[in-house]
């Protein structure tokens, strides 16, 4: 069975508070990276420059930083998925060309890896 988070075109959405801020359409999958092309919404603008921060971070190596970025993303943000449902634990990137790749677990990192 095939699940429905997975498939193509399945669309995830980024809240702040109580506003969807960004849907994400699955164009693919290479587990345990989802991705997505990004629509953003109003309420996004304000998060993107800490998204662009984080990927540049990665890019860079700079670990402490991209880790700063990351908790600021989660402290912040609330991924759903395609049925509604909150995602326990994820790490987003959300591109500037408009794309973004995740992961995620039913379960926070820190109870998968105590």
């Amino acid at each position: 069975m095939t699940n429905p988070n997975l498939t193509t075109s399945s669309i995830w959405r980024l809240h702040h508070g109580d506003q969807e801020i960004a849907r994400l359409a699955v164009i693919g999958a290479d587990m345990p990276w989802m991705h997505a092309e990004v629509e953003t919404l109003p309420g996004f603008e304000e998060f993107r420059p800490l998204f662009s921060e984080h990927v540049r971070a990665v890019d860079e190596e700079d670990w402490e930083r991209a880790e700063d970025c990351y908790t600021q993303i989660r402290s912040a943000l609330i991924l759903t998925f395609p049925d509604g449902g909150p995602v326990a634990e994820f790490m987003l990137h959300i591109y500037d060309d408009g794309t973004a790749s995740w992961r995620w677990h039913h379960e926070p990192f820190d109870a998968v890896n105590p």
